[in-house]
């Protein structure tokens, strides 16, 4: 079972030699995450498609978990024959390695992936909020102006309508609902 000890040999020489270079890209900024379950997001920054929910949500078979696979099977084959383990010892052994490997990896990437900040405003989360006319706002929605507001912790600029009186820039105004994707309804400031 001479064949044996090439296929760990292969393995570990494709795999470490891929793995290698997936991690020299991701150092030098020449590589993302091109794996083979890629999301897609709607206009407010949310997966569509995707369960987020524990183990649902890792990527089980992409590209660095089969790689990885590949390299601590062949790896943990060839310590296993150094050690002067049975053939049947080693084999499962560096079968056990790979598919710890896909589990560590898979959970890993999963992780990093939780700390991605998408950046992305959601309007919804303005409203209640309170913030001021930009541009002035023509009276009950016969036009668009513009407001400033902070949401998310960051300041934005955003068109706004209202049903009531126009408001003048500078006025202070409270978001109260959304009329577009990116159009907010916004009511003057009592007081």
């Amino acid at each position: 079972m001479e064949w044996l000890s090439d296929v760990y040999r292969i393995c570990a020489l494709v795999g470490g030699t891929i793995l290698v270079l997936q991690t020299l890209m991701m150092v030098l900024g020449g590589g993302g995450d091109h794996d083979l379950d890629h999301g897609h997001g709607d206009l407010s920054g949310n997966d569509v498609g995707h369960v987020h929910e524990g183990l649902s949500d890792i990527k089980w078979l992409s590209l660095k978990t089969v790689v990885s696979a590949l390299t601590f099977f062949g790896l943990s084959g060839l310590a296993a024959e150094q050690g002067g383990l049975s053939r049947g010892l080693g084999l499962a052994i560096a079968i056990v390695a790979g598919g710890i490997a896909i589990f560590l990896v898979a959970f890993l990437m999963a992780s990093l992936a939780k700390l991605q900040s998408r950046g992305n405003v959601v309007l919804s989360n303005a409203v209640g909020h309170v913030g001021r006319v930009y541009l002035r706002i023509p009276p009950t929605r016969s036009g668009m102006g513009k407001v400033t507001i902070e949401v998310q912790g960051r300041s934005v600029e955003v068109e706004a309508t209202t049903a009531g009186p126009e408001l003048p820039t500078g006025a202070p105004v409270r978001i109260v609902g959304l009329v577009g994707d990116d159009t907010l309804d916004v009511a003057p400031l009592a007081g």
